[in-house]
């Protein structure tokens, strides 16, 4: 993974809200200072989730990379303030309340077993997020989740099994691919606040 400092975290959360912020004002993308797009030029995966008195607001990303790190940002950030199927679109008004964290990802690699019943002993909690594929769809759960949750690794494959519309013990299937990744968090102390990394 490209080294990411407290600086650029700090710069992708801001651009982060920026975004949402010029989106919901005026309807249209945010268009990006040279600075940032050259600082973030290579390709990421990247999650934004916004948060409102500690309860979910929207969280959408893109777990490959795919593009560059900017414009996965940019996209990922409107899309999880108004594009998250679970959650009206935020209005502004509300962004005063929200606060905001951004996830870079390492890329997905698909963890190798003999037998499924490796799978908790072949991940961590507090380090890797997991993606769930079988064959009616996929699931993806970032790393701060089960740390938040406080679960352990068994758990934890449940629980993205689960998100990917799948039995909770799906995992034990020889049939089911499962992903790990790492994320950098950087999340906001406060709306509007200094953005901070989170340790997991």
């Amino acid at each position: 993974m490209n080294v990411i400092s407290d600086n650029d975290g700090e710069l992708l959360v801001r651009t982060a809200r920026s975004a949402v912020r010029e989106y919901i004002e005026t309807g249209k993308r945010a268009t990006l200072s040279s600075e940032i797009k050259s600082r973030f030029a290579f390709n990421s995966g990247v999650f934004v989730t916004l948060n409102k008195e500690k309860n979910l607001r929207g969280c959408i990303g893109f777990p490959t990379p795919d593009r560059k790190l900017y414009q996965s940002l940019v996209d990922a950030s409107i899309a999880s303030a108004t594009e998250d199927p679970r959650f009206l679109p935020v209005k502004y008004d509300e962004l005063d309340k929200i606060t905001f964290e951004v996830t870079v990802l390492t890329p997905p690699e698909v963890i190798k077993v003999e037998d499924p019943s490796e799978y908790p002993s072949k991940i961590r909690v507090g380090r890797d997020g997991l993606i769930v594929k079988w064959e009616f769809g996929s699931g993806l759960l970032l790393p701060q989740v089960p740390v938040e949750y406080g679960w352990n690794e068994e758990e934890f494959l449940n629980h993205t099994c689960e998100k990917a519309g799948a039995p909770f013990d799906h995992w034990k299937q020889k049939s089911a691919v499962i992903l790990r990744f790492e994320g950098i968090v950087f999340k906001e102390t406060e709306p509007n606040g200094s953005a901070v990394q989170v340790k997991l």
